[in-house]
């Protein structure tokens, strides 16, 4: 057990957003942000606001920001600051990579991914195989929700050239044995293709440690704002050819695959986020989300059937759960009508809902660790009266 303590009410003075009446359980969708980050996008604006390359101050002060972003990023996911790359969001980018990467690629080459998955770490992967005759594998869950390694494994064969998956599952919390799925992947002569997206306000994530090859997050996950960071190996940055405009440099590697002009407001959001994150440190936000996720489990009434785990270990605070004789829409905005913000659906996670056989998906609240216990309190209430 964790002996660092988290001072909510601290983290909480650090957010303007929080101070409205509404219980924010919407995490999973995009976090709240402090009101540092707002300001550092705001000081980036009124000081510093030019492009790359000028011989001005503003201009050098852009190119600073972007070497710290870099730092910051490689701080944030255990890498080298050249092997990280900015963009619009994680999908565009995936997109774009996973483009790149199959120029490597014959007909009828293969892709793994699995059931867990969102379904931006999905569609790219078929809409590849529609446009260049590959195969998209699925591996398959087990009814609790965990991902079925035996069945992953069988899906892998000589022409295996991606396993894409999920470090946690943005429906119904379930975390992945990263370093496991890695090392089967490349048992097959194939990439590990991560999806941390939904795992990146809840851990720390250290790529090298894991064995991934490439990674993809979102920092408006994770308290900053919207953009999309991405993770690969030097080795593969430096081998593939990006899809870029000729004039674009080619150093560091990582930059090749960053197409137009940064958002570099953004950038200076994105590293005051990592700095936030850094000033209030893991531990006590893991041990926080875990006391108030137990709190929730303990106490969802009896009308209410949870999707997933049943226990804090193997998962995240993320619950997906449907309340009977409702349906989550109808469920959504009775919370939202008494403050309780939470999400319904299926949240892009096509193939957990389909396996799930949920046709209408399933209600979602999401904590993280600005929550309150007596938030969840008032939540398990609402849910009760329902």
């Amino acid at each position: 057990m964790s002996t660092v303590a988290l001072d909510v009410a601290a983290v909480r003075a650090r957010f303007s957003a929080l101070e409205s009446e509404l219980a924010f359980f919407d995490g999973p969708g995009g976090t709240q942000v402090p009101d540092e980050v707002i300001e550092a996008i705001a000081t980036y604006l009124r000081e510093s606001n030019a492009n790359v390359s000028g011989p001005y101050e503003t201009s050098r002060r852009t190119e600073r920001l972007v070497a710290d972003s870099r730092l910051a990023a490689g701080s944030f996911l255990g890498c080298s600051p050249d092997e990280v790359i900015f963009g619009a969001n994680m999908t565009t980018l995936n997109f774009a990579l996973t483009r790149t990467a199959a120029r490597e690629w014959s007909e009828r080459d293969e892709i793994v991914v699995t059931r867990l998955d969102h379904d931006g770490n999905v569609s790219p992967w078929l809409e590849l195989a529609h446009d260049l005759g590959l195969v998209v594998r699925f591996a398959d869950i087990r009814e609790d929700t965990t991902l079925d390694l035996e069945d992953l494994a069988a899906q892998l064969t000589e022409r295996t050239r991606v396993v894409a998956f999920p470090w946690a599952s943005n429906a119904v919390g379930t975390l992945v044995d990263v370093a496991r799925v890695a090392e089967l992947a490349h048992e097959a002569g194939a990439l590990a293709w991560v999806d941390a997206v939904h795992y990146g306000p809840h851990g720390p994530v250290a790529v090298a440690a894991v064995g991934a090859d490439v990674l993809i997050c979102s920092p408006y996950k994770f308290y900053g704002p919207h953009l999309g960071l991405a993770y690969a190996k030097s080795e593969l940055l430096e081998r593939w050819r990006p899809y870029k405009v000729r004039p674009a440099s080619d150093e560091p590697p990582g930059h090749r695959f960053e197409t137009g002009t940064l958002p570099h407001e953004l950038l200076a959001g994105f590293v005051a986020a990592v700095e936030y994150i850094d000033s209030i440190g893991w531990e006590a936000i893991q041990a926080h989300e875990r006391e108030l996720g137990q709190q929730f489990l303990e106490g969802l009434p009896d009308t209410c059937r949870l999707y997933g785990l049943n226990g804090l270990d193997g998962r995240v605070s993320t619950f997906a759960f449907n309340v009977e004789g409702r349906s989550p829409r109808a469920v959504a905005e009775h919370l939202g009508e008494r403050g309780l913000a939470v999400w319904q659906g299926n949240y892009y996670a096509v193939e957990v809902m389909k396996r799930l056989g949920l046709e209408e998906g399933a209600v979602r609240a999401g904590i993280v660790h600005y929550n309150t216990a007596e938030e969840v309190a008032r939540l398990l209430d609402a849910l009760e009266r329902l």
